[in-house]
Protein backbone atom coordinates (compact mmCIF):
# COMPACT_ATOMS: atom_id res chain seq x y z
CA UNK A 1 0.00 0.00 0.00
CA UNK A 2 2.75 2.54 0.83
CA UNK A 3 5.60 0.57 -0.73
CA UNK A 4 5.62 2.51 -4.01
CA UNK A 5 5.09 5.98 -2.52
CA UNK A 6 7.99 8.29 -1.75
CA UNK A 7 8.24 9.73 1.78
CA UNK A 8 7.23 13.35 2.37
CA UNK A 9 10.18 15.38 3.63
CA UNK A 10 9.51 18.67 5.38
CA UNK A 11 12.88 20.43 5.48
CA UNK A 12 14.48 22.34 8.35
CA UNK A 13 13.76 25.77 6.83
CA UNK A 14 10.00 25.05 6.74
CA UNK A 15 7.53 26.29 9.36
CA UNK A 16 3.93 25.16 9.14
CA UNK A 17 1.08 26.74 11.08
CA UNK A 18 -1.75 24.26 10.76
CA UNK A 19 -2.27 20.52 10.72
CA UNK A 20 -0.50 17.90 8.59
CA UNK A 21 -2.11 14.64 7.54
CA UNK A 22 -0.58 11.80 5.52
CA UNK A 23 -1.25 8.09 5.24
CA UNK A 24 2.36 7.46 4.24
CA UNK A 25 5.81 8.15 5.58
CA UNK A 26 6.72 11.67 6.74
CA UNK A 27 10.12 12.99 7.76
CA UNK A 28 9.78 16.26 9.65
CA UNK A 29 12.88 18.40 10.04
CA UNK A 30 11.13 21.79 10.35
CA UNK A 31 8.61 23.27 12.79
CA UNK A 32 4.88 22.60 13.01
CA UNK A 33 2.38 24.51 15.11
CA UNK A 34 -0.57 22.16 14.79
CA UNK A 35 -1.46 18.50 14.80
CA UNK A 36 0.49 15.90 12.80
CA UNK A 37 -1.02 12.61 11.62
CA UNK A 38 0.95 10.11 9.54
CA UNK A 39 1.39 6.44 8.84
CA UNK A 40 5.08 6.57 9.75
CA UNK A 41 6.71 9.68 11.20
CA UNK A 42 10.29 10.66 11.92
CA UNK A 43 10.88 13.89 13.82
CA UNK A 44 14.43 15.10 13.23
CA UNK A 45 16.81 16.46 15.87
CA UNK A 46 16.14 20.12 15.06
CA UNK A 47 12.40 19.66 14.43
CA UNK A 48 9.59 20.66 16.77
CA UNK A 49 5.85 20.06 16.94
CA UNK A 50 3.41 21.99 19.11
CA UNK A 51 0.26 19.90 18.94
CA UNK A 52 -1.03 16.35 18.95
CA UNK A 53 0.99 13.72 17.08
CA UNK A 54 -0.67 10.51 15.84
CA UNK A 55 1.09 7.80 13.81
CA UNK A 56 1.34 4.05 13.37
CA UNK A 57 5.07 4.30 14.14
CA UNK A 58 7.12 7.29 15.23
CA UNK A 59 10.78 8.00 15.87
CA UNK A 60 11.34 11.19 17.87
CA UNK A 61 14.75 12.84 17.75
CA UNK A 62 13.46 16.41 18.22
CA UNK A 63 10.83 18.15 20.35
CA UNK A 64 7.11 17.57 20.84
CA UNK A 65 4.94 19.80 23.02
CA UNK A 66 1.65 17.93 23.10
CA UNK A 67 0.25 14.44 23.27
CA UNK A 68 1.62 11.56 21.23
CA UNK A 69 -0.36 8.46 20.19
CA UNK A 70 1.28 5.67 18.19
CA UNK A 71 1.51 1.91 18.03
CA UNK A 72 5.32 1.98 18.03
CA UNK A 73 7.16 4.86 19.72
CA UNK A 74 10.92 5.29 19.79
CA UNK A 75 12.44 8.18 21.74
CA UNK A 76 16.03 8.81 20.67
CA UNK A 77 18.60 10.24 23.08
CA UNK A 78 17.98 13.74 21.66
CA UNK A 79 14.18 13.58 22.08
CA UNK A 80 12.33 16.07 24.26
CA UNK A 81 8.65 15.28 24.94
CA UNK A 82 6.39 17.51 27.02
CA UNK A 83 3.05 15.74 26.98
CA UNK A 84 1.38 12.37 27.37
CA UNK A 85 2.24 9.26 25.37
CA UNK A 86 -0.23 6.48 24.53
CA UNK A 87 1.49 3.52 22.84
CA UNK A 88 1.51 -0.22 22.16
CA UNK A 89 5.30 -0.46 22.29
CA UNK A 90 7.74 2.12 23.64
CA UNK A 91 11.55 2.30 23.40
CA UNK A 92 13.46 5.05 25.19
CA UNK A 93 17.17 5.67 24.66
CA UNK A 94 19.34 6.96 27.48
CA UNK A 95 19.32 10.76 27.49
CA UNK A 96 15.78 11.19 26.15
CA UNK A 97 13.67 13.74 28.07
CA UNK A 98 10.02 12.97 28.78
CA UNK A 99 7.70 15.04 31.00
CA UNK A 100 4.18 13.63 31.06
CA UNK A 101 2.21 10.45 31.57
CA UNK A 102 2.77 7.27 29.65
CA UNK A 103 0.09 4.65 29.07
CA UNK A 104 0.07 1.40 27.13
CA UNK A 105 -2.95 0.69 24.95
CA UNK A 106 -3.75 -2.16 22.57
CA UNK A 107 -5.16 0.42 20.12
CA UNK A 108 -3.49 3.80 20.79
CA UNK A 109 -4.54 5.35 17.46
CA UNK A 110 -8.28 5.21 18.14
CA UNK A 111 -7.93 5.36 21.93
CA UNK A 112 -8.98 8.81 23.07
CA UNK A 113 -6.86 10.48 25.77
CA UNK A 114 -8.45 10.61 29.22
CA UNK A 115 -8.93 14.36 29.54
CA UNK A 116 -11.59 16.55 31.07
CA UNK A 117 -12.06 14.35 34.15
CA UNK A 118 -10.44 16.98 36.37
CA UNK A 119 -7.45 15.75 38.32
CA UNK A 120 -6.09 12.26 38.44
CA UNK A 121 -8.21 9.37 37.24
CA UNK A 122 -6.63 6.94 39.68
CA UNK A 123 -9.73 4.74 39.73
CA UNK A 124 -9.31 3.76 36.07
CA UNK A 125 -7.06 0.75 35.71
CA UNK A 126 -5.64 2.02 32.39
CA UNK A 127 -4.31 5.16 34.08
CA UNK A 128 -2.67 3.48 37.08
CA UNK A 129 0.78 2.68 35.62
CA UNK A 130 2.18 6.22 35.71
CA UNK A 131 5.80 5.41 36.55
CA UNK A 132 7.89 2.65 35.04
CA UNK A 133 10.49 0.88 37.12
CA UNK A 134 13.77 0.46 35.26
CA UNK A 135 16.23 -2.15 36.54
CA UNK A 136 19.89 -1.14 36.80
CA UNK A 137 21.94 -1.67 33.63
CA UNK A 138 24.64 -3.63 35.47
CA UNK A 139 24.74 -5.52 38.75
CA UNK A 140 25.69 -3.23 41.64
CA UNK A 141 29.29 -3.20 42.80
CA UNK A 142 30.35 -3.40 46.43
CA UNK A 143 29.32 0.16 47.33
CA UNK A 144 25.79 1.17 48.27
CA UNK A 145 26.08 4.22 45.97
CA UNK A 146 26.12 1.92 42.95
CA UNK A 147 22.96 0.15 44.13
CA UNK A 148 21.04 3.45 44.15
CA UNK A 149 22.16 4.29 40.61
CA UNK A 150 24.29 7.21 41.84
CA UNK A 151 27.78 7.87 40.56
CA UNK A 152 30.53 6.51 42.83
CA UNK A 153 31.69 10.05 43.75
CA UNK A 154 28.20 10.93 45.03
CA UNK A 155 26.97 10.39 48.56
CA UNK A 156 26.07 6.80 49.38
CA UNK A 157 22.39 7.62 49.97
CA UNK A 158 21.98 9.96 46.97
CA UNK A 159 18.82 9.48 44.87
CA UNK A 160 19.39 10.46 41.20
CA UNK A 161 15.63 10.94 40.77
CA UNK A 162 15.09 13.25 43.75
CA UNK A 163 13.96 16.72 42.75
CA UNK A 164 14.95 18.60 45.91
CA UNK A 165 18.28 20.33 46.34
CA UNK A 166 20.31 20.38 49.56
Amino acid sequence: MKSNKAPSILSADLTIVGSISSEGEVQLDGNVEGDVRAGSLTIGEEASVKGEVIAESIVVRGRIEGSLRARQVQLASTARIEGDIVHSTLAVESGAFFDGHCRRSSDPISDKPATGSGGSASGASADKPKVASVPPAAPPSSSSAASTGARPAAAANADPFASSKA
